[in-house]
């Protein structure tokens, strides 16, 4: 298979801000509203390879990054959430998505923890079907703060393990 999910250490500072941007670039609002974000994780994240490596990886495809996704595991045994999970559009549609996924919950229910959460936008209809199609349940629609007029509510998803 030419996918490898990778470490985050075997690629360059600026690849996550990059793969976000790209990602989200079907609608422009998303990068002015979050590009300061975007730059801050990645800088966390390569200021701090070694929690890099422990609570994400990257998706790769012939060596090429395509993905990535990662998680916060501050409040296990209780539950690990879900961060960014992103796939470049270019590679949109053909399962990398859920492939990526797939690999993110079976490295988390390694960890012991009684659910996982995530949360993703009202009109991000793809992603919500990604969640429920790997397990996750939908639990709650919220109201949101940051991005409510081109992305609507907030909808917060669980998996029980």
């Amino acid at each position: 298979m030419d996918i490898k999910f990778r470490k985050f250490s075997e690629f360059h500072r600026g690849m996550i801000y990059d793969l976000l941007k790209d990602g989200y670039s079907f609608e422009s609002r998303y990068e002015r509203d979050w590009a300061v974000k975007w730059k801050e994780a990645d800088d966390f994240f390569y200021d701090n390879l070694q929690i890099a490596d422990e609570c994400g990886f990257v998706t790769a495809f012939k060596d090429t990054p395509i993905g990535f996704i990662c998680w916060d595991p501050r409040n296990l045994p209780e539950y690990i959430e879900l961060g960014h999970n992103c796939i470049a559009t270019k590679y949109k549609g053909n399962q990398y998505g859920k492939m990526q996924l797939l690999e993110a919950v079976k490295r988390m229910s390694n960890k012991k923890a009684k659910k996982l959460l995530v949360t993703t936008d009202e009109l991000l209809v793809p992603a919500q079907k990604n969640y429920e199609s790997v397990g996750f349940t939908f639990v709650q629609k919220r109201n949101n703060e940051w991005n409510q007029e081109y992305a609507g509510k907030l909808l917060d998803y669980e998996m029980k393990l």
